[in-house]
């Protein structure tokens, strides 16, 4: 939340609450999906705001007297009276949904006592969750005492209590995170032990049993991971789902041991960890990070892809590549989450586009995922073809083994060629280069992919999962050829 400081007093800024913000203060992508199913006005009564960035209502839950929430529109404060330990609880968070969708209409009228005691609450400090706030009221993970756009004198015991709270909470996931790493090992171990020649035939069942161990465990980001395990094992041929199952377990117990040896890895390994078990930085900590990597320049859009989770969030990737020949990363990736019962949603970028812009980069071994922190010049439909390093497919391949390298359980990693051709094999498709170099395309691009078959070359940008090459863009002396 934008702020002035000066001494002891905090000038809070109103902003309207973004669903990228909810996702940031979510405590897990499963409190995230139940809040969605409450997003509607059937289990409510009394939605209201008071104009000034207050918002309550009272929804319905399995007792005979409705839960009583409340948040602030400034900096994302909260409180409900649910017997929830996750903070934000699913109501809290399904009422500020509610507010940024604007589909549902909050009546404008006067805060109740309830809403009154709590804004009372928070200017005293009395507000944070734990002993001192018997009803299980919390507040926010960015958020400070303020409940309205005025000045406020901050309560240094009421900060003390809340950092003390958060470190609390920090501790017991760690905890949590840790038991959850222990059942995987013992899963591991249990599917070797069965045997993993049979281990895809299964695959789904097995993976779905001990991703929801993890999402418990609140770790996420692990259990997405294995619940789109067999997806990439149906997906390549069955000669070849057994040692991809060896290879992608092996990736798994890399994780969990990084992640219990986090203290002796660099801070970019460090950051790669934390960030594939779950652990999110928010859009705000990381454009207002000294040490941040950013980079400027002129980027090119060279692929969208959108992706189903099986929390029933739509993951959209956005692929940048920087025609700047500077020091600093040339390619970046844009992510989004929405909601799948939002219905189909595309990237705001096409591929071809062009825009100038300051990207920060998440601290990473292999920095590739980014936020965009100004756009110097609006994106643009933009005819002219992409300025790509003359770089053969053996050459792009080097770059992904020295990505392997440094961050073992790389999922997929950019790739950009020059004078490739595209070869078939029975049914199955090829991206070849004169240096040797051959690369399978996925199964689901036999059919859009065909054309290229006819160009005796063309250059391009694509994604290689070590298994699967998944060609997302192709300049041909024919014109442009972009992926569906």
């Amino acid at each position: 939340m934008p702020r002035r400081r000066t001494g002891r007093v905090r000038i809070w800024l109103m902003a309207p609450i973004s669903l990228e913000k909810i996702e940031a203060i979510a405590p897990d992508q499963a409190s995230l999906v139940a809040a969605r199913k409450l997003v509607k006005p059937s289990g409510w009564s009394g939605i209201s705001s008071n104009g000034a960035g207050l918002i309550w209502g009272e929804c319905q839950g399995s007792g005979s007297s409705p839960y009583r929430v409340v948040a602030s529109e400034v900096d994302a404060g909260y409180k409900c009276t649910c017997p929830s330990r996750k903070f934000p609880c699913k109501h809290s968070l399904a009422l500020m949904w509610m507010r940024s969708e604007g589909k549902i209409a909050f009546a404008a009228g006067q805060a109740p006592e309830w809403v009154q005691e709590w804004t009372r609450r928070r200017r005293t400090g009395a507000g944070v969750a734990g002993k001192d706030d018997p009803e299980g009221g919390a507040v926010g993970k960015n958020a400070a005492v303020a409940a309205a756009p005025v000045v406020e004198e901050m309560d240094p015991k009421a900060e003390a209590r809340a950092a003390a709270a958060r470190e609390r909470s920090r501790r017991e996931r760690e905890e949590a995170i840790l038991g959850g790493l222990d059942d995987l090992d013992q899963w591991i171990a249990d599917q070797i032990d069965n045997g993993l020649a049979g281990f895809a035939a299964n695959a789904g069942k097995l993976c779905r049993a001990i991703a929801q161990r993890l999402v418990d465990a609140k770790a996420s980001g692990l259990a997405s991971r294995i619940d789109g395990l067999p997806a990439r094992l149906y997906a390549l041929p069955e000669q070849a789902r057994s040692t991809a199952a060896i290879e992608q377990l092996g990736q798994l117990h890399l994780l969990a041991e990084a992640y219990r040896r986090q203290g002796i890895l660099s801070s970019e390994l460090h950051a790669d960890v934390r960030r594939e078990v779950g652990w999110t930085q928010s859009r705000e900590s990381l454009l207002t990070e000294e040490n941040a990597l950013a980079v400027s320049g002129s980027w090119r859009v060279t692929a969208t892809v959108s992706e189903v989770q099986p929390d029933r969030l739509r993951r959209l990737k956005t692929w940048l590549w920087r025609e700047d020949v500077a020091k600093g990363p040339q390619v970046a990736v844009l992510i989004d989450f929405v909601p799948l019962a939002g219905g189909p949603t595309r990237s705001s970028y096409q591929p071809g586009d062009k825009l100038g812009a300051t990207l920060v980069f998440y601290p990473s071994a292999r920095p590739l995922r980014a936020l965009i922190k100004e756009v110097t010049t609006p994106a643009q439909v933009c005819g002219v073809d992409l300025r790509l390093p003359d770089k053969t497919l053996i050459a792009a391949m080097d770059e992904y083994e020295d990505a392997l390298a440094a961050v073992p359980w790389l999922s997929a990693w950019p790739i950009t060629f020059c004078g490739a051709s595209l070869r078939r094999n029975g049914e199955n498709l090829f991206l070849s280069s004169s240096d040797g170099a051959v690369l399978p395309l996925a199964a689901s691009q036999s059919g859009a992919a065909a054309p290229l078959l006819a160009l005796e070359r063309f250059d391009g940008f694509g994604l290689w999962d070590g298994y699967l090459f998944r060609l997302c863009f192709a300049q041909t002396a024919l014109g442009r050829w972009v992926a569906e």
